[in-house]
């Protein structure tokens, strides 16, 4: 059950790290808040689409869910595009996204919606939850698979609190708020290629 649980929790991990429009997204909303806690709607959003993806996986259910005919393209041709856009808008920021710019003033309803939009129609997160997490969770059965499970789960909320804090943190130096733009616009292009 350890190994399970290492493996789910270190699998997750190397799927989550990248930087992408979800991970981008609550960073900046760390970054521009406020208040910290102004940020945990989306941190908890993010957190819970995650959670919702992964169970979904590991039950199997998304692996009948694609096989139905056009489901898996129109997920395809919606997540390019949305990361395209929002690679874009990432791009021509200047330390600061139009998103974070605005968001930093959305009621908190919105934040949530955009958090769950950027969460759901990231069509590398689907990828690696399907592919590579509910995959991976059929080599084990009964409390393996539970703790791998909770791992990849763990794993999830504790990066997305871990970020809004680093975003926090680092949200008043410019020039990584930058730089930081600028590769998460790349992988982003690069993701929807």
């Amino acid at each position: 059950m350890i190994s399970a649980f290492i493996h789910g929790y270190l699998l997750s991990f190397g799927l989550i790290l990248p930087l992408g429009p979800q991970n981008a997204f609550v960073f900046s909303q760390g970054a521009t808040q406020p208040k910290l806690r102004r940020a945990l709607p989306v941190v908890m959003a993010a957190a819970i689409c995650d959670t919702l993806l992964i169970v979904i996986a590991v039950l199997g259910v998304s692996t009948v869910v694609l096989t139905v005919p056009g489901i898996k393209v129109v997920l395809g041709v919606v997540g390019v595009g949305f990361l395209l856009y929002i690679g874009w808008l990432t791009w021509r920021a200047d330390g600061q996204t139009a998103i974070d710019q605005a968001a930093a003033l959305w009621p908190i309803k919105r934040q949530i919606v955009f958090a769950v939009s950027v969460s759901l129609l990231n069509p590398h997160a689907i990828l690696d939850t399907i592919g590579v997490i509910g995959t991976s969770s059929l080599a084990y059965a009964g409390a393996d698979r539970v703790a791998f499970t909770v791992a990849c789960v763990l794993n999830s909320w504790l990066w997305f609190g871990g970020l809004a804090i680093v975003g926090r943190t680092l949200g008043s130096f410019a020039g990584v708020r930058t730089w930081l733009n600028r590769a998460s616009a790349v992988i982003m292009g690069l993701s929807a290629a």
